[in-house]
């Protein structure tokens, strides 16, 4: 079943991609080239990206989705179910569900690294590449993440340390949980009106089963990734001729040096800095980014 949602002056469709026992909740909204947009976390959904990345919509086929076991796609799912393999096979399903030859893929955090594990494995299913705020891509990048992690204050640290060990948080208390994610994103969020945003979103589709599902399929996926001592997904880019943009925030808690790797590993990549931005750039510098998008994505057309 299909159903439209009105947002603003937009309309968008909703329905659900089969893919084996389980079924991955979509969201779709404008008309032209269309984009796969992938969510980070990996525990959140594609509802914290609302409304802001709406905008691109104006000009192309936006086609959102919750990853498997997260947001409305966590129905008969259990955490076990996932991995990085899976993440990367529902993807193709999804391409193939909207019948794309060819697709251009924004990925956000999490989402830029399931993006290019994605390019890696089917590169000729790809028109366009844009890796937004990504997160490490290698061990040894989440190891610096985690070194030069900026957090403004030793307060903040051990506000976080403190809220982790709450009962609430560890139970999944939606509220509890929002509250430890202001914490943890001011570091990276100049303007306090644009943490606000973030949070809110966040927030609007949390519940407690969602979290603690989720929190359990995120560990799963740092197991098979950050934290194996050879994972590495740098050298398997070299061989991408994929038209790609890698766009970063010069206020981002993930290192700069991590997209600059990556535009680097890339022959076709083209790195842009935004100034006075950070983790979420799509809210914070809005215009610059789609600016760049545009270019990227416009320019043969």
């Amino acid at each position: 079943m299909c159903a439209s949602l009105q947002s603003d002056s937009l309309v968008s469709r909703e329905s659900y991609v089969p893919v084996g026992d389980a079924e991955l909740y979509y969201r779709e909204i404008g008309e032209g080239q269309p984009i796969i947009i992938l969510h980070g976390g990996p525990d959140f959904d594609h509802t914290y990206l609302l409304p802001n990345l709406d905008r691109l919509s104006d000009s192309f086929r936006l086609i959102y989705y919750d990853q498997r076991g997260r947001g409305k796609s966590a129905r008969d799912v259990q955490p076990e179910d996932v991995s990085i393999v899976s993440d990367v096979e529902d993807l193709e399903r999804v391409r193939k569900y909207f019948q794309l030859e060819t697709v251009a893929l924004l990925g956000h955090s999490w989402g830029a690294l399931l993006a290019l594990e994605y390019a890696i494995r089917h590169p000729t299913r790809l028109s366009h590449l844009i890796i937004m705020n990504t997160a490490p891509v290698s061990h040894e990048e989440n190891l610096l993440l985690r070194k030069s992690r900026r957090e403004k204050t030793p307060a903040d640290i051990e506000e976080l340390k403190a809220r982790a060990s709450e009962a609430k948080y560890q139970e999944g208390d939606p509220d509890t949980v929002a509250d430890y994610y202001r914490v943890h994103f001011r570091a990276t969020v100049r303007e306090p009106k644009h943490l606000e945003q973030v949070i809110r979103s966040l927030r609007s589709s949390f519940t407690k089963e969602g979290i603690l599902k989720a929190r359990a399929i995120e560990k799963r996926l740092y197991n098979e990734t950050w934290f194996l001592s050879d994972y590495d997904l740098a050298p398997k880019l070299k061989g991408l001729d994929i038209p790609t943009l890698v766009i970063h925030g010069d206020y981002d808690f993930v290192p700069v040096e991590c997209a600059v790797h990556v535009a680097q590993a890339m022959s076709r990549a083209r790195f842009v800095l935004l100034k006075d931005t950070g983790h979420f750039s799509y809210i914070e510098s809005p215009d610059e980014g789609r600016k760049e998008i545009d270019k990227s994505l416009l320019k043969s057309t």
